[in-house]
């Protein structure tokens, strides 16, 4: 799934990563970083649930629609 989300990035290696914290941890300083990782946390998993219940009404709407082709052909 990570890589699906950020397919259009280059490979991000360790040292990448640690570069960028030390970017954020400069620009917003040590006493905001667990705030914005909560705010962080808390959206990541808002749009997972998001996405879940979208895919499972397309899910139900396909299923009802094959239902009622079938019945129709029954009939």
């Amino acid at each position: 799934m990570f890589r699906m989300i950020f397919a259009w990035l280059p490979s991000i290696g360790f040292p990448e990563l640690i570069l960028i914290f030390l970017i954020i941890l400069l620009l917003f300083g040590a006493k905001k970083l667990p705030e914005i990782s909560r705010a962080l946390g808390r959206s990541l998993k808002e749009f997972k649930k998001g996405s879940k219940e979208i895919k499972e009404d397309i899910e139900d709407n396909l299923q009802d629609k094959q239902e009622e082709s079938n019945h129709k052909k029954d009939n």
